[in-house]
């Protein structure tokens, strides 16, 4: 029993470890967020596409919401207000609860989260790309999500003071979702804990 859960738990860490990428594309000191103990974020899904060949999210909306509409008449439109709804209800969440159960679990006094217009700097989490994966049973892939990470004075937009790339964070858990929208969830939960592990490494060190 001791062994299968071993194996449990190590094919849990190795699916949520498994292939993110994170790289810093302007920038590079992180020291500005020293002492900073609140950090306002915004999330931006303004020019995202989605899956491989790249689909708008008009496109893919309008797509999946027709053959949902052919399967149930009312599904489909049901289904878009839960697209959109999701960002809020499960992406952000997510993102944030892993940011912040990091920080607070190593001790740095710093909290990032929405609407905290008197942070002096904005964490602005842009996503560019969105795979949701599958689940059907006898066949799942689990969802990757790529976001543009970028810090900037949140007087001051156009100040970017550091800008970073996460790649395809995978998102999926050890049984496996049938919901396309939990799946990007999980995507967004890897890629905060990523950016922690990044700023306890330059930031917080």
């Amino acid at each position: 029993m001791k062994k299968q859960i071993t194996f449990i738990l190590a094919l849990t860490i190795t699916i949520f470890s498994f292939g993110q990428k994170m790289k810093v594309q302007k920038g590079g000191d992180f020291s500005f967020l020293k002492g900073q103990k609140e950090i306002n974020v915004e999330f931006v899904y303004d020019n995202m596409t989605i899956y491989n060949d790249n689909k708008t999210n008009e496109e893919y909306m309008k797509e999946r919401s027709a053959k949902l509409e052919e399967k149930s008449r009312g599904v489909g439109k049901a289904w878009e207000k839960k697209w959109i709804a999701s960002r809020e209800l499960v992406y952000a969440p997510k993102f944030l609860e892993l940011v912040n159960r990091y920080l607070k679990k190593e001790k740095i006094d710093a909290f990032f989260f929405q609407d905290l217009t008197e942070a002096k700097y904005t964490l602005i989490v842009e996503t560019v790309w969105i795979y949701p994966g599958y689940n059907v049973g006898v066949m799942k892939k689990g969802a990757k999500v790529s976001t543009i990470l970028k810090f900037v004075e949140t007087a001051n937009r156009d100040k970017v003071l550091l800008e970073i790339t996460a790649d395809k964070a995978p998102g999926d858990s050890y049984m496996g979702s049938f919901s396309n929208e939990d799946r990007i969830g999980e995507g967004y939960a890897k890629t905060g804990k990523s950016l922690v592990g990044l700023l306890l490494k330059k930031a917080y060190k």
